[in-house]
């Protein structure tokens, strides 16, 4: 999969030191996956939640970060929505973001 941006994901790293493993690890992930729907997401991440709009969220950290993405499955792209921490994501509308 092509991830825009992994530049969001450095911004919110460089803050929040302890999200830099979690977060590379999971784009690394997403770079060598080839999903095709939200089944193939779901068998490697079990805990991933499913929104309208093909919009995923993701438990980064043990739940203490939260990351949203859109995918566009025909083209292999997925695009960084949101990251943030679990407090910060409980304030803010998920299907909208």
């Amino acid at each position: 999969m092509r991830v825009i941006s992994k530049r969001t994901l450095q911004d919110f790293w460089n803050i929040h030191s302890d999200s830099m493993n979690p977060l590379a690890g999971w784009y690394a992930e997403a770079m060598k996956a080839s999903w095709q729907s939200p089944q193939d997401i779901k068998s490697q991440y079990k805990t991933a939640s499913f929104l309208r709009d093909n919009r995923v969220v993701f438990n980064i950290g043990g739940n203490k970060y939260r990351l949203i993405v859109k995918i566009n499955y025909p083209y292999s792209t997925v695009y960084v929505r949101f990251v943030g921490t679990h407090a910060q994501y409980d304030k803010i509308n998920a299907e909208e973001i």
